[in-house]
């Protein structure tokens, strides 16, 4: 297949999201309306153009992308596809698909949190104060170098490259519904199957009890058989734990990175400059940051001590 053809297939009419384009235009001018109408002050101008700005860069460098992975994707499912005749473009292959998508995504997403150096090209996604549909646009300029290598299982197995990139966009649409403040909870079956603006919510909050909580991309079962699930209780703050002040989209897609090179640095041996690489946002080599399981553990041993067991 030539890089014509690749280009083609990722693009246009074979990828879902290009219909989707008005339906998100459609949205986030009813978003702002109501925004408006209520005094809900869901949406801040330079904000919103920053998050605009995120996707439409992300968008470019993630054509180029795409077409590599799916080069590396179609010479994996020629040589194996060990289920082929029964996966590619049949039913039963595309209910499947649906589900090991998710599932491929669930773990991209939470080791996007509990990876530092992954973390550094996710983290921009999460770097608006606000929640709105705008928020959704932010999409990272550098996490799709790595994220499509959690789906390289998928041809090994049989899915047709064409279908793992549909699927991966259909996930992508459907999760920008998920970014808005207008919609509240949903009936309690929906809210237990499926992810929903709610549950996203609480992903995107800088709360103790919401961090690294609700990694799903569709199915909120995941994140409940995983043990990463969290009701949305309190009122969500919106962020990072530490803000970056900017409305520069280069600066908002190198923030994290930058971060990430002053601590290495710093780091007095090669061990640690690897952890602070690879081991969780907030690990410090000299305990001036925590992770937040070491923030949790503060939290648990604090209250432990302020209420001993009476037993």
């Amino acid at each position: 297949m030539d890089w014509l053809s690749i280009m083609a297939q990722i693009s246009g009419t074979n990828d879902p999201v290009t219909y989707a384009i008005p339906v998100f235009i459609l949205l986030m001018v009813i978003e702002i309306w109501i925004d408006l109408k209520e005094k809900l002050q869901l949406y801040e101008f330079k904000e919103a153009a920053a998050c605009l700005a995120m996707g439409l860069g992300s968008l470019v460098i993630n054509l180029f992308v795409k077409a590599f992975y799916f080069y590396v994707f179609w010479k994996i499912y020629e040589h194996t596809g060990f289920f082929k005749e029964q996966l590619s473009f049949t039913v039963m292959g595309w209910v499947l698909l649906l589900f090991a998508d998710d599932f491929s995504f669930y773990w991209h997403h939470r080791l996007s949190h509990e990876v530092r150096l992954l973390w550094a090209a996710h983290s921009n996604h999460h770097s608006s104060q606000d929640y709105n549909f705008a928020v959704a646009l932010r999409q990272s300029w550098t996490e799709g170098f790595y994220k499509f290598l959690f789906y390289a299982w998928l041809p090994v197995l049989g899915f047709h490259p064409l279908m793992v990139f549909s699927m991966v966009s259909i996930s992508l649409i459907y999760q920008f519904f998920l970014h808005t403040q207008v919609v509240k909870k949903l009936p309690a079956w929906v809210e237990f199957i499926f992810n929903t603006p709610s549950h996203h919510r609480v992903h995107h909050g800088v709360n103790l009890q919401y961090l690294d909580k609700n990694h799903a991309g569709i199915f909120i079962i995941w994140d409940r058989l995983f043990g990463t699930f969290e009701p949305e209780d309190e009122a969500v703050v919106y962020g990072l734990t530490k803000n970056i002040d900017t409305k520069n989209p280069v600066k908002i897609a190198v923030a994290e990175f930058k971060a990430l090179w002053e601590d290495v640095r710093r780091a007095p041996t090669w061990k640690d400059k690897l952890k602070y690489i690879f081991y969780p946002p907030g690990w410090s080599h000299d305990g001036s940051s925590l992770t937040v399981k070491e923030i949790m553990r503060r939290r648990q041993k604090s209250e432990d001590n302020h209420h001993p067991s009476t037993a």
